[in-house]
């Protein structure tokens, strides 16, 4: 969102930007003010449950907090040098200046300048130079606390949660990939071998996760990268914390797949009314050669409205076949051997159809939805094989099986007394979904519905057989091409992205570890092992540990994520992810490590549990009481300084920014009109992404634009990229003479920029561009001009979305410090 005044207006727009080069679910937007402040789930499984499939996956992979808001601001005395701090924190192990700087207390009360000039980066571990360059990115596999408590009663002392997050398939530039005929694991917990590994000699390594000495392999002695004999601790399995093995017979349990999708496309009025099924096909058309697979690859298409169509694809046919099924209650398979095709063979076939599906049903008066059947029949279709369901949708389902009822009460949308339907009207999709995952089919949702549709119900297809969930709440061709575009460019990421099939995860970690809720889309298998029946690179994980015994033996923690899955070319791979970390024996290490990101991203899952399985009001005042808790246990363990005011260390200083923060999130919010489905669709997000994405949803990039310079600009292909510095985002920070630019992850309509060859609108268009890269999905743009009119169009956009019944960051701090004082 971009921020204009009526001069910079003019100058920004005479000389400014082409279309947006986007891949991005969040969006940029041009800004006009801000508020005082902005700053049981069926998707998150407690360990243990049982597979209702007989599929045996896992033997392959292996082993196994509210009350007033108000109270008197207290004068604050001045904070000590950092010499007196660090022996006032005396005892802290590692490396003083990083332990010193986390540990510094921030008056939050008094601080106004609290984010740093550029990104948050994720706090490096205190390990050694050797271990930190062999670790895993934090961009894919990260800790809540990045210095481990010893016990679990330090780490109760803390009050702070353990956990990781995940984002195991992500896109890499760089993936060292290992043909070997022996995958060297350890015998006993199956970890893959890693960077953290010992070598007692050249014959002997020492599993980092269960500490048993096991042997190295004859083959392992050779090193093909140096072409070398008898430096196995230079192989690159043992220099690279995130490898992937091609992978062996060993690890299948049928010949690998090949790469199947099946659409599943809803064409009652409503649905080509609002004009998706011609941007649908089209886009289909242009990407029909993109999407991942061999020669292989096979392609189906289902369509319904109150009956459900199958199309006979056959090559020997002239032109593609319609074979309507009218028995909706009980669905069948009109032929099993011409509706999921060879596309390489049926090309042509398939291009027909696509061409002339819209007007197939363009003069259709269906106003009838017979989802639940459809995805019955997709099922049946698919099952044989597994693959990729992909389901368009826009209306409440009618008819059939499966079919829902409207539980919005529209007067009920701004309620401060709780929000129900949170939960599933019906076990239908869940049941079907778990089917699905059993044979390697997973489901992904596109919802396109400005009216209730009752996603909470409908997700559950995603949600459990490791689908993705998208939503388009006012897509129109007319009345929103904005939207339309936005879903044609989301459509081509999605047709055209990286895919894994019949894929499982499973997490280790050093003995004494334990996991024990995961949060995300798939079905838990067992105790450590997913299952995903399709994996893509734009999906996010998470889970919650304990420390079941001590750790005082060991120095070093590890965390291992292994993801076995086909690819799209047919071939068993594992992707191996492994962390480590230091253990650690003082609270105030526990502190000085803590990833605020992490954190925050890991409790708005927990939070998003309890809204489901408790109420909205328990969730909101679990995610305060994390704030007071953690603060007063800092406060009275760990900073013995006394000094009045709200004090947080320097680590968690942005801790209440980023809670207040969630609690003015759709999914969150109470006091605000919201409708239920986008809610819910809310939530769904902060279950599945990637943190990246999350925090740019909870907490935006604010940046002044018509002060850029090239001062340390990036330089990429021969492209400067300038590097804004980051703004609060209070409405301080903006002036009438400036333009603003904040990149959020909400939807409103969007604009253009003209392109013109002048300095300002080559570096405004590099910046963009650099910004759209950095996201999978497209955004988009939104210009508000310094008017009355845009003023209440930004104030609608913004403030209904992030407003707390008008309570401020200032007021909401002043709330913790009383709860603290109690």
């Amino acid at each position: 969102m971009f921020y204009f005044s009526p001069a910079s207006m003019s100058k920004v727009l005479q000389s400014c930007t082409k279309p947006l080069k986007d891949n991005s679910s969040s969006q940029l937007c041009f800004v006009l003010h801000l508020p005082p402040f902005s700053g049981g789930d069926s998707s998150s499984t407690t360990t243990g449950s049982a597979s209702p499939v007989p599929n045996s996956y896992d033997s392959l992979e292996g082993g196994s907090y509210p009350g007033t808001y108000f109270t008197q601001l207290l004068t604050s005395n001045p904070f000590p040098n950092m010499s007196q701090l660090s022996a006032a924190l005396g005892g802290l192990s590692g490396v003083p200046e990083l332990e010193v700087e986390a540990l510094r207390p921030v008056n939050l009360l008094q601080e106004r300048n609290l984010l740093p000039h550029q990104p948050l980066d994720a706090p490096e571990p205190n390990l050694s130079a050797d271990l930190k360059k062999a670790n895993c990115s934090p961009d894919t596999f990260r800790c809540t606390l990045t210095n481990i408590p010893q016990t679990q009663a330090l780490l109760n002392k803390a009050r702070l949660p353990l956990g990781l997050l995940l984002h195991p398939f992500r896109d890499l530039a760089q993936l060292p990939v290992i043909t070997s005929n022996t995958i060297v694991r350890c015998r006993s917990c199956r970890t893959y071998i890693n960077p953290f590994v010992s070598f007692l000699d050249q014959r002997r390594w020492k599993c980092n996760l269960c500490y048993r000495v096991n042997d190295v392999p004859d083959e392992f002695m050779y090193n093909p990268v140096t072409r070398s004999y008898g430096e196995p601790h230079k192989r690159p399995e043992v220099q690279n914390s995130t490898v992937e093995f091609i992978a062996s017979s060993d690890y299948m349990l049928r010949p690998p797949q090949p790469a199947v999708y099946l659409f599943v496309l809803d064409v009652s009025h409503n649905a080509v009314e609002g004009g998706y099924l011609n941007v649908f096909c089209h886009t289909l058309l242009e990407n029909l050669d993109k999407m991942p697979g061999d020669t292989r690859t096979r392609v189906g298409f289902i369509t319904f409205n109150s009956t459900i169509h199958f199309y006979n694809l056959h090559e020997s046919l002239s032109q593609p076949q319609m074979l309507v099924v009218s028995d909706i209650d009980d669905i069948f398979i009109p032929t099993h051997d011409s509706l999921l095709v060879n596309l390489k063979e049926s090309r042509a076939l398939v291009r027909v159809l696509l061409t002339s599906l819209h007007s197939m049903f363009s003069q259709t008066r269906e106003t009838h939805s017979a989802l639940g059947p459809a995805l019955q029949a997709a099922y049946k279709l698919m099952s044989p094989t597994g693959g990729r369901v992909s389901v368009f949708q826009t209306q409440l389902p009618t008819l059939g099986p499966g079919l829902l009822q409207s539980r919005e009460d529209p007067n009920q949308r701004s309620s401060t007394k709780g929000v129900q339907h949170l939960g599933p009207a019906t076990d239908f999709y869940k049941k079907l979904a778990l089917d699905c995952s059993g044979q390697q089919i997973g489901v992904d949702l596109f919802l396109l519905s400005s009216q209730y549709s009752d996603l909470a119900s409908l997700a559950c297809m995603s949600k459990f057989s490791a689908g993705s969930i998208f939503y388009y709440p006012s897509l129109h061709h007319v009345h929103n091409p904005a939207q339309l575009d936005k879903f044609q460019k989301d459509l081509e990421r999605y047709l055209t992205r990286k895919i894994g099939f019949e894929a499982v995860m499973r997490i280790r970690c050093t003995k004494g570890l334990s996991i024990h809720t995961f949060h995300g889309n798939f079905f838990v298998r067992s105790t450590d092992l997913l299952s995903l029946a399709n994996i893509n690179p734009d999906s996010g994980f998470a889970v919650q540990m304990s420390i079941e015994e001590s750790l005082a033996d060991t120095s070093l923690a590890c965390f291992q994520s292994a993801l076995l899955y086909t690819s799209s070319k047919g071939k068993r791979r594992i992707r191996v992810h492994t962390l480590c970390l230091p253990v650690v024996s003082q609270l105030s290490d526990v502190y000085a490590g803590a990833d605020v990101q992490a954190i925050t991203c890991l409790l708005a899952n927990m939070a998003i549990d309890r809204s489901i399985s408790s109420s909205l009001s328990d969730a909101r005042d679990a995610l305060m009481n994390a704030v007071v808790d953690s603060l007063s246990a800092y406060k009275n363990t760990v900073s013995n300084i006394q000094q009045s005011g709200l004090i947080a260390p320097a680590a968690l200083c942005l801790f209440p920014l980023y809670v207040l923060a969630l609690l003015k999130q759709k999914a969150l919010r109470m006091g605000t009109s919201t409708k239920l489905d986008e809610r819910v669709f809310a939530m769904c997000e902060f279950k599945s992404q990637p943190l990246q994405q999350i925090m740019r949803a909870v907490h935006p990039d604010l940046y002044r634009l018509d002060t850029m310079s090239d001062q340390g600009a990036l330089h990429l292909n021969d492209c400067i990229v300038p590097q804004p510095h980051l703004l609060h985002l209070t409405a301080e920070k903006l002036t009438r003479e400036g333009a603003f630019l904040m990149d959020c992850g909400s939807v409103s309509p969007a604009t253009q920029i003209p392109e013109l060859e002048t300095p300002l609108s080559e570096r405004l268009r590099a910046l963009l561009a650099w910004l759209q890269d950095s996201r999978p999905f497209s955004s988009t743009l939104h210009v508000v001009k310094d008017d009355a009119t845009a003023k209440t169009s930004f104030f609608q956009h913004l403030v209904e979305d992030r407003s707390e019944s008008a309570l401020s960051y200032y007021e909401f701090l002043l709330h913790i410090q009383q709860q603290m004082s109690k």
